[in-house]
């Protein structure tokens, strides 16, 4: 992606002037890093037409990764101070 397609990436990104194959592997983040399911079988055939499965790993392990390591730094409380922070209870934790 150029600078130009990340400037456009919003909520509203299916709306955004942005390749298909951008908004595939956008689609499959959101599916990823919200652990609502997998995405509908239309977006599934897009993307293994549009991916090959290394690149779909690939996306995979690097969302994995990232999100990992994002909650690392949190746990560790090593994030900047100027990070904005959200705290949410674990499921089947006490409540704050």
């Amino acid at each position: 992606m150029t600078e130009d397609d990340v400037a456009q990436i919003s909520d509203n990104y299916n709306d955004a002037d942005l390749p298909m194959r951008s908004k595939l592997a956008l689609r499959f983040a959101d599916a990823f890093l919200h652990a609502e399911g997998p995405p509908d079988a239309a977006t599934i055939e897009a993307l293994n037409t549009e991916f090959t499965p290394a690149e779909i790993a690939e996306m995979g392990i690097g969302l994995a990764l990232f999100h990992g390591f994002s909650k690392l730094l949190i746990v560790t409380g090593c994030e900047p101070a100027e990070m904005e922070t959200t705290i949410l209870s674990a499921p089947g934790s006490a409540s704050k």
